[in-house]
């Protein structure tokens, strides 16, 4: 039996769209002489439709697709993840499910039995969850079909009680196949592969897992979609953030003689995973969207170079406008730094100067200042002013603004709201400062992009005179570690003190990071690249004592 993996990437609501690239992959594997093809969870809905699931209008769409998918199934079959009605009147009104389509028809559905409910996961708020395990039989083959976190329960720390492959291996399957909207983030791609070869392992069964590949918002899907063998062996892999498509002959992997033509060449390393996700996230907003262009305000520093290199790759350099914005405080290295990245990057951009403007609001504001000494008012003031300008061509020229604001700005609250932290999408919202400086290497690797003198020098907001980072932070080395701790690991004051971290700076960057949190309730979506990103991941009461 030859098996086809179509990993695509969905359009969350758009049923014709999605229609029609699995149709399209159908009639593709049905020339190629595929027996079976193998499409991702809700690949009908795109993932995740979130409250578009409590309109029935919606769900009907997805019958209706269903349904029309269906006819396409003739002299091959098809495993299609979508939502389903449950008929019961007691519990959720849907299941996430598998559905299993042949001879033109819906045959069987397989639903999904572990519904995850942390970090962005939020499927117990639609889905009831299945209690009633059956393989499916076709082509003299039995398969085991399991969605997604289904298969995440092989671990004796596992959060379920309940093993769905410890039921449906009762009934002696040939195969496992799982299909997945596994989001990404940096380690995300080999947790995936060690929960796989547990699995297989265990069982002592072949997988063929599928997963989502593309941008929704803030949430990236990696693909990587994958063949494991009965030994554990990872015998293929999709691409990473590209749809791909490929056949297999199951004989052959079943009997250990499959050899793969494909070249992998997916990258493993954290930060090449994180510059290859932040472009297909900024590529995917644009284009789902219907936005072309791009415009951020660029400051010399290496927060906004980085952003803008990002979109230059993802967009072009035509679709990608900057604005150097200068202050009585901006240093002449910084306008040069930005100057050499943009004839390097050969973008255009457009300078404006903000002194006049900065005066005037100064004189507008000097009688209710009462003369009182210069403060975080007068900074705040030029970067709102940067803010109001960026909007206003964004207003005028259809641009939309990227933030650039990194991670560690925005734990600690170091931004302006309404200036600095403004914007329709956060590039490096969930990338720490050490991250970006490791990323500006990364993109500089084969040849000189962004200005050396941009990665060297001390990070600075420069809103007044000699301004560094360092005049309110700790040394980024020492905040990102105390950062990680405490936002990945979800580790405590006492904790990180005992792990050798200076009392005093921990017990301070945990007061920040708490009493910020109205700041970040109001900036734009997070691309996610990290296991705990600000975000519908991240849910923290805004009124609160703990650790404040």
């Amino acid at each position: 039996m030859k098996i086809a993996l179509s990993q695509l990437n969905y359009f969350i609501g758009d049923f014709q769209g999605n229609i029609d690239k699995i149709k399209n992959a159908i009639k593709k594997a049905r020339q190629k002489n595929a027996d079976l093809i193998v499409f991702a969870e809700l690949s009908i809905t795109g993932y995740p439709p979130r409250d578009f699931l409590e309109f029935d209008d919606f769900i009907q769409k997805c019958n209706n697709a269903l349904k029309s998918i269906a006819k396409e199934c003739v002299g091959i079959a098809a495993i299609v993840g979508t939502p389903t009605i449950n008929p019961a009147l007691k519990g959720k009104d849907l299941y996430n499910s598998a559905c299993f389509l042949a001879d033109g028809k819906i045959k069987q559905e397989i639903h999904k039995a572990l519904l995850p409910t942390y970090d962005i996961f939020d499927e117990y708020r639609y889905f009831e969850p299945s209690k009633d395990f059956k393989i499916i039989n076709y082509k003299h083959h039995s398969i085991a079909i399991t969605i997604c976190e289904d298969l995440w329960a092989v671990n004796p720390d596992s959060l379920y009680v309940l093993n769905p492959m410890d039921e449906l291996v009762k009934e002696n399957p040939d195969m496992m196949i799982n299909i997945a909207a596994s989001p990404f983030s940096y380690s995300q791609a080999n947790e995936r592969k060690n929960i796989f070869i547990s699995n297989t392992k265990k069982y002592h069964l072949p997988l063929f897992y599928v997963n989502h590949v593309g941008a929704q918002t803030e949430l990236l899907f990696d693909g990587g979609s994958m063949v494991v063998d009965a030994k554990g062996n990872v015998i293929d892999e999709l691409k990473y953030f590209e749809e791909d498509f490929r056949i297999y002959d199951f004989e052959d992997i079943q009997n250990f003689k499959f050899k793969s033509k494909a070249k992998n060449e997916n990258k493993t390393e954290k930060i090449p995973l994180i510059h290859d996700a932040l472009i297909m996230g900024i590529k995917n907003y644009f284009k789902k969207l219907g936005f072309k262009k791009a415009i951020l305000g660029l400051s010399g520093g290496i927060d906004s170079a980085v952003t803008l290199v990002l979109a230059v790759k993802a967009l072009g350099k035509d679709n990608v406008k900057s604005i150097l914005l200068p202050s009585e405080f901006s240093s002449t290295h910084s306008i040069n730094d930005a100057k050499d990245l943009l004839k390097n990057l050969d973008s255009s951009y457009n300078i404006i100067n903000i002194n006049e403007i900065y005066k005037s609001y100064k004189d507008t504001l000097q009688a209710l200042f009462k003369n009182l000494p210069f403060n975080i008012a007068e900074e705040n003031l030029q970067a709102r002013i940067r803010g109001v300008i960026l909007m206003a061509l964004s207003n005028k020229f259809g641009y939309i603004l990227l933030n650039t604001s990194n991670k560690s700005e925005a734990a600690v609250g170091y931004g302006t709201l309404y200036g600095d932290m403004c914007g329709g999408l956060s590039v490096l919202g969930d990338v720490y400062k050490t991250e970006v400086f490791q990323l500006a290497k990364y993109i500089n690797k084969d040849k000189e992009i962004i200005p050396y003198n941009t990665i060297i020098k001390p990070p600075s907001a420069e809103l007044r005179p000699g301004q560094k980072d360092s005049d309110s932070l700790p040394d980024y080395e020492i905040l990102d570690k105390i950062l990680y701790q405490y936002i990945e690991l979800r580790k405590g004051p006492k904790e990180l003190i005992n792990q050798g971290f200076d009392e005093k700076i921990v017990k301070n960057v945990m007061k920040l990071v708490n009493t910020n949190e109205y700041k970040r309730y109001q900036t734009p979506p997070v691309l996610r690249v990290s296991p705990k990103a600000f975000g519908m991941g991240r849910r923290m009461p805004i009124v609160a004592k703990y650790l404040a």
